[in-house]
């Protein structure tokens, strides 16, 4: 039987209740990705190009994530959950990914976004996983209801 972990950012909390709720429906584990400097709400006003949030996509900064998970080879499948930033994940979801062997491991990727999709943030993501990891799915959740998470979750497995 397969281990599945939900990983998330979540900068305004509606990416993390979407996390909560596949946790929940996928009887999986949860781990929140937080910055080691929490952002402010000027941090992430992204129509001002000296935010934080624009310094570090477009300097490619890491962002360093507080806490680790510990456990990481224990799961064969791990979600990967943000909010869509210029068409792919924050930086600081490079930097967890960095900072893990995903060798082996099978990758989905969830986000929200008000206007954005996910299309271009596998491809995005891919550099920062190993060879051998495998993304088998990517969805963006808008208004989702239980049920979309289900099926989601078991078209994974």
């Amino acid at each position: 039987m397969s281990k599945m972990l939900v990983t998330y950012f979540s900068a305004s909390g509606v990416t993390g209740k979407v996390a909560k709720e596949l946790a929940k429906i996928g009887d999986a584990d949860l781990f929140e990705i937080k910055p080691q400097v929490p952002y402010t709400d000027a941090d992430l006003k992204w129509m001002n190009p000296m935010a934080r949030c624009n310094k570090e996509k477009f300097g490619k900064k890491d962002v360093p994530v507080e806490g680790r998970v510990e456990n990481m080879s224990e799961y064969d499948l791990i979600l990967i959950g943000f909010p869509i930033w210029y068409y792919g994940a924050p930086n600081i979801i490079n930097t967890f990914v960095k900072d893990y062997d995903f060798s082996g491991k099978k990758i989905a990727l969830f986000a929200t976004s008000g206007g954005s999709d996910i299309t271009k943030s596998p491809e995005k993501l891919k550099p920062y996983l190993s060879d051998t990891a495998e993304i088998v799915g990517a969805k963006l959740f808008r208004g989702a209801d239980e049920e979309e998470m289900k099926q989601w979750l078991e078209s994974l497995v």
